[in-house]
């Protein structure tokens, strides 16, 4: 049990580093677009971790490696960013907030992992928790970064299922330089195809980029990949709503927005939504 809540706060730094996506992007990187910066924070870390680790894919991991890195990486931060760019950081959390409901219903199709009521019912509290958390009464929704949110969460749970099915049978920093090489390699030819020419980066640019490439992809990712290797994916799942906690908290400290007492209760929401999906899997462990 001990091992258990170990690897469980240790996975939940990920998302807790996540959470300073928005407020780096919108203050940094006001001037890039969602793929190249998606590139940016994957492809130099993967080929940093490449560098560490030293070890390629073999066999039939060289196709497991580039279906997992355009789903973790490729398909999920480029629409991340385009949910991002195009609507307010509290629709872009709260849509992004139903991927531990994606997770449990994949997992039933994928993993043939039986649907709990009480695990639904968690998912169904966190989405609630995170729209107190970050909606406000002014929020404008855009169709397309709506779409993009829930595209870019569902990539992602297939991308957790599929990493947690075919077991890599490697170190979580050696997947994770596998994927984010591969992620950030599928977004060059379409950022030459579709996107405007890489501009050279101002001296912000590149803080923002240095901390979303080395700490919020390299850092966060292994530790992410990590959890997977211990921890089923609907439990990680659920520590994904602590992105928009640490959102609103930077928001509340660096930019000096209000915390109101809505804001409260939902953060109280978020964390026993996280309760409830740790107890529900802890019943049928």
């Amino acid at each position: 049990m001990k091992t258990h809540h170990a690897n469980l706060l240790i996975t939940a730094i990920a998302p807790l580093v996540w959470g300073s996506t928005y407020i780096v992007t919108t203050t940094t990187l006001a001037n890039f677009s969602p793929m190249v910066v998606a590139m940016l924070r994957a492809l130099p870390a993967g080929l940093l971790l490449l560098l560490l680790t030293r070890q390629l894919p073999t066999g039939r991991w060289w196709l497991y490696t580039f279906i997992l890195g355009a789903l973790n990486i490729t398909l999920f931060l480029s629409l991340l960013f385009v949910a991002t760019y195009r609507l307010p950081g509290g629709v872009a959390g709260t849509v992004l907030s139903s991927q531990p409901l994606i997770i449990i219903m994949l997992s039933a199709v994928l993993l043939s992992s039986k649907i709990r009521p009480l695990a639904i019912f968690a998912a169904l509290i966190g989405m609630g928790g995170v729209s107190l958390l970050v909606l406000t009464a002014d929020t404008t929704l855009d169709p397309i970064g709506i779409v993009a949110g829930l595209a870019g969460a569902t990539s992602m749970a297939l991308g957790m299922i599929l990493t947690q099915k075919w077991q890599a049978p490697v170190s979580a920093l050696t997947l994770s330089a596998w994927q984010l090489t591969a992620g950030g390699l599928l977004l060059l030819p379409l950022i030459w195809l579709f996107d405007q020419p890489i501009h050279m980066p101002s001296s912000l640019n590149l803080l923002g980029l240095t901390w979303l490439s080395l700490m919020g992809a390299a850092f966060s990712y292994s530790l992410w990949f990590r959890g997977l290797q211990f921890l089923n994916a609907n439990v990680i799942s659920s520590l994904s709503l602590l992105s928009p906690f640490t959102a609103v908290l930077l928001g509340w400290w660096f930019l000096d927005q209000s915390l109101t007492t809505l804001q409260i209760i939902g953060i109280i929401l978020v964390l026993v939504s996280i309760w409830f999906s740790q107890y529900a899997n802890n019943q049928h462990r």
